[in-house]
């Protein structure tokens, strides 16, 4: 009998973050200590001491930590990290349920 599995990502962007961080990091953008230090300071910043189960409440302080990161490595302003954001949403919102999104910048 085949063992049935729970998905290890809730949802697709999750496993994106997650791929581009340790692509990031395996690229020597950043060290994982640095990272992993980051990422435990926005994690006891937002009160996330309870046991995570990986879904949308961890991502979101990861994908703040990868943003804070390139921010401050220069690789990523806040402004065009903010811009893409709203260019995302709009074209999520724009487009009919069960086509790609096309994100258009600027």
């Amino acid at each position: 009998m085949i063992e049935q599995r729970e998905p290890v990502f809730e949802v697709p962007w999750h496993a994106q973050v997650f791929a581009l961080t340790v692509h990031l990091n395996e690229a020597k953008y950043f060290a994982w200590q640095e990272w992993v230090e980051v990422f435990s300071a926005n994690l006891a910043r937002h009160g996330l001491n309870k046991d995570l189960n990986g879904g949308d409440d961890y991502f979101l302080a990861w994908l703040e930590t990868l943003e804070s990161l390139l921010n401050d490595l220069g690789l990523a302003e806040n402004y065009e990290v903010e811009l893409t954001r709203c260019a995302w949403e709009n074209a999520y919102r724009l487009t009919k349920h069960g086509s790609p999104v096309r994100l258009k910048l600027f």
